[in-house]
């Protein structure tokens, strides 16, 4: 993380300063703690109890040392209040993706919270009832969720009821190299936005031998988050889950229109040479990403990418702008990926407030800043850009990821009570179609739409 000193309250208003209940206004006080190297001065919540909680996180490498600053700094400022909180890091979502938290919560020794980075699974354990409700909580401890914005309340809200609550969020977006647009004569500064520009574009940025290899593409469409299970089709305007109806839909016009882009990179370009191509290369923290190399000239992916890129590929010019859609696609829009709070139903009601105060706390800008700084997540609400050390320093990327993440349309896409396994069959029939290219996907869509239905 960079090592700073911040001396004033960032962005408090995030969530709590216009909406705290009365009882947290007149006990809210302001402390100047420490947070690794840094100090910071932060919110500190009295709500008359004390005691230690437990804590799952899902964190792990550079992460994980953020998070134990961040912890470290909650205990500093709870301590004269006799209030602490114990962390163990629990990879695989804090327990949710391998069945560890099911069986905790089974057992009777869940944690009293956790932070999980998947919010999809997250969002398929509330829908069990496996989650406590946190409305009466939040209220309690003057925490306002009012502001956030719409499209993560999607994954607040189960049954009208909020489980779960975000961190931060995150803004998907479409990196290109300009130095390969401008060999290939295009023009770096006016980026595609549509389907048929974003295709001519990979196109002519696709190199090909004489034998039929390649060595370099100008975009694989399920390469990094284009290999995600929803977000180029929420983002191409399919809702792969209609809430109002409670019912799947897969084969909806967009979603046709999704998978038949996606077949026909597949059809031109041969997915096994594609295949081959990429099975040599590096992950995105790692320098011999596609991307990263010049072996790929344009990927989908979040605001993180850009740290990889500071840390792994600092002389490599690049760029982004929104995800091209088709016509009917959400222009301009994104799908977030938050990190969730949430606190295992059966938690002792006092230790549930003792771990919404550690929510509370972390939703502050002045905790947050470092994370934003170095990783360009995004708050969630969008007042409390203004705060952000990015804004103010006039950061272009983080502009427009904030004017991505201010459209209405943005959301997190099919989130019910059988998400996890829809996303699985969804990312499973898609590889089929891939390599299958006769296959009709509203076929295939259908089949695998009726089967998640008769789950749901």
């Amino acid at each position: 993380m960079r090592k700073k000193t911040l001396t004033a309250l960032l962005s408090t208003t995030l969530i709590f300063a216009a909406s705290c209940s009365a009882f947290a206004e007149e006990n809210v006080t302001a402390k100047t703690v420490h947070m690794g190297d840094n100090e910071i001065e932060v919110e500190v919540t009295d709500i008359g109890i004390s005691g230690s909680f437990t804590y799952w996180s899902a964190f792990t490498g550079d992460s994980a040392v953020w998070e134990q600053k961040r912890v470290d700094a909650f205990n500093e400022a709870y301590a004269d209040l006799g209030i602490s909180v114990e962390v163990q890091y629990v990879p695989d979502g804090a327990g949710i993706n391998n069945g560890k938290l099911l069986s905790a919560i089974a057992g009777g020794t869940a944690p009293d919270l956790l932070i999980s980075d998947n919010p999809t699974s997250a969002y398929q354990y509330a829908a069990e009832g496996c989650f406590a409700s946190l409305d009466g909580i939040l209220d309690d401890i003057g925490l306002d969720v009012s502001s956030f914005y719409d499209g993560c309340k999607d994954v607040m809200y189960y049954d009208d009821t909020c489980y779960l609550v975000p961190q931060d969020t995150n803004v998907i977006m479409l990196y290109y190299r300009p130095d390969i647009a401008a060999e290939c004569g295009l023009d770096p500064e006016t980026p595609p936005t549509n389907l048929e520009e974003l295709d001519a574009w990979a196109d002519a940025m696709t190199v090909q031998a004489d034998d039929g290899s390649y060595s370099r593409f100008g975009l694989i469409p399920w390469l990094d988050s284009g290999d995600d299970a929803f977000v180029l089709p929420f983002i191409f305007g399919a809702d792969p889950y209609l809430p109002e109806e409670n019912r799947i839909d897969l084969t909806s016009d967009q979603m046709l229109v999704y998978m038949n882009w996606i077949q026909s990179y597949a059809r031109k370009y041969d997915p096994e040479k594609i295949n081959a191509f990429t099975s040599g290369l590096g992950g995105m923290f790692s320098p011999d990403h596609a991307f990263m190399t010049g072996k790929a000239a344009m990927t989908f992916t979040g605001n993180w990418f850009t740290e990889a890129l500071r840390q792994y590929a600092p002389d490599v010019e690049y760029r982004v702008c929104p995800v091209p859609v088709p016509e009917g696609g959400r222009v301009k829009s994104t799908s977030f990926g938050c990190n969730v709070f949430a606190i295992p139903e059966g938690t002792d009601s006092e230790k549930a407030e003792l771990a919404a105060l550690f929510i509370k706390f972390c939703e502050q800008g002045s905790v947050n800043e470092d994370n934003f700084a170095q990783w360009r997540s995004i708050p969630v609400i969008d007042a409390a850009f203004d705060e952000v050390s990015l804004t103010k320093n006039g950061d272009e990327i983080y502009a427009l990821e904030r004017e991505i993440a201010a459209s209405p349309e943005n959301g997190i896409p099919a989130l019910c009570a059988v998400s996890a396994e829809l996303s699985s069959q969804f990312q499973s029939l898609r590889e089929t179609l891939i390599y299958n290219t006769d296959l009709d996907p509203k076929d295939e869509l259908q089949a695998l739409e009726d089967q998640m239905n008769a789950m749901l």
